[in-house]
């Protein structure tokens, strides 16, 4: 009876969750260069996803300069005619500490590299979408370019919020944007500790009553990705994205801990990077059943119902991880 219980609320979970009106799938694609996969084409294919969100570049201070230039553009090795494009512009916050920055500038030489690429792709595109963390001090300046985007480009305009942009609002302010794309993962400290930064139930849970109060209309996105974080001398040294975890766990320079850590026994390079005696290695995921748990808090207390659902990131090795249905029964929860 009791390996039966749980089946049962995972049924009737799912059958409270199902709507007609469920949002529609997008993903974000994040590589540098865009050519996909037998398996990234099937997953759009059986999810009928017609929209990807692409990072066209990200937007950096040039360390010689001290002006905004653009960093590691997309690539297009396949053409892209089947997909609704929405390029992504993803602009570092301290762009806009810069008191140099002249945000009219920076507007249109963004449409402006932005419609560079499109030509030599032959894709048109009507939205655009701008991805910044942006902070109260940065505050005037990220919401006058915006504007400015919105004049100089004339298309639809997009923009990425932060649980703390959505708490603190009067503080960080309300982007004139078309709508929000709320970033629902990311949400503790990088940390050597037990918890998980991608998704902190904790965390979470002193911020989502506040989307009730949130003005802007908001679609929702939610994290498929994990990587291991590095700890040597208990401190973060880097993020280690896309480690095949059995690849480290047969591999004789490592040892299990009972936390599902990793402990290196022995100095080595392993795939271009030094582990040394006694560094740990941290997973951090997102389950299939978390993943709902995730929608079902965001159903909760959305004050209005997303019409889009976008999943951060297409990408196979992420893909690999999940129930092929995963993602038609993230949307019904909707």
């Amino acid at each position: 009876m009791k390996k039966i219980l749980p089946l049962i609320f995972f049924c009737v979970f799912l059958f409270s969750c199902q709507n007609k009106d469920k949002p529609r799938l997008s993903f974000y694609y994040w590589k540098t260069n865009f050519q996909l996969s037998e398996k990234e084409n099937q997953t759009l294919s059986a999810n009928k996803v017609t929209k990807i969100y692409i990072r066209y570049f990200d937007v950096d201070l040039h360390p010689d300069t001290g002006f905004p230039y653009p960093v590691s553009p997309i690539h297009f090795e396949q053409k892209i005619n089947s997909f609704q494009v929405i390029p992504v512009v993803y602009i570092k916050n301290k762009v806009f500490k810069s008191l140099e920055i002249n945000t009219r500038d920076l507007a249109q030489k963004i449409v402006d590299f932005i419609g560079q690429i499109n030509r030599k792709n032959q894709i048109s595109t009507t939205e655009i979408q701008i991805d910044c963390d942006w902070t109260e001090s940065t505050k005037e300046r990220y919401l006058s370019f915006l504007k400015e985007l919105k004049e100089v480009s004339k298309k639809k305009l997009s923009a990425t919020i932060r649980l703390h942009q959505v708490k603190y609002f009067k503080k960080t302010g309300i982007p004139t944007v078309d709508y929000g794309v709320l970033m629902f993962y990311n949400m503790g400290a990088i940390a050597p500790n037990p918890k998980n930064s991608i998704y902190d139930s904790e965390i979470a849970q002193r911020y989502l009553s506040s989307l009730k109060k949130y003005p802007l209309r908001l679609n929702v996105a939610l994290p498929i990705f994990s990587w291991a974080i590095h700890i040597r001398n208990e401190k973060v040294i880097g993020l280690r994205n896309k480690i095949n975890w059995y690849d480290f766990e047969k591999d004789k320079h490592f040892i299990s801990l009972k936390n599902n850590w990793l402990e290196v026994v022995s100095s080595n390079f392993k795939h271009g990077v030094f582990y040394r005696k006694g560094d740990k290695l941290k997973p951090e995921s997102v389950s299939d059943g978390i993943l709902l748990q995730m929608a079902q808090e965001l159903n909760e207390n959305l004050r209005v119902k997303p019409t889009e659902i976008i999943v951060y990131d297409l990408d196979e090795f992420n893909l690999n991880h999940y129930e092929d249905n995963i993602f038609e029964k993230l949307c019904t929860c909707f």
